[in-house]
């Protein structure tokens, strides 16, 4: 292979990989655009809260302060 054949095969080499990574980015942009999920701001339907059930104030415990008179309760309530 002369010295002028390879500087043309180098040359299209180039060429290839040049036009192959700006098909490449391209394809990127778009298919990046493309995935965006919608935007946050919606309306969504929810259900009112439920309220706790009946005789929930018997299996929870009692509040009992403590030296600083502070109290503080976390009850658990399992319903199904």
């Amino acid at each position: 292979m002369s010295g002028l054949a390879r500087r043309k095969a180098w040359r299209w080499a180039v060429a290839v990989w040049l036009v192959a990574v700006v098909v490449g980015g391209g394809l990127t942009l778009w298919l990046q655009d493309s995935a965006e999920p919608p935007p946050a701001a919606r309306w969504e339907q929810s259900s009112p809260t439920q309220s706790p059930p009946e005789g929930w104030q018997s299996q929870c415990p009692t509040l009992t302060p403590d030296a600083d008179g502070h109290a503080a309760v976390l009850c658990f309530i399992r319903t199904r």
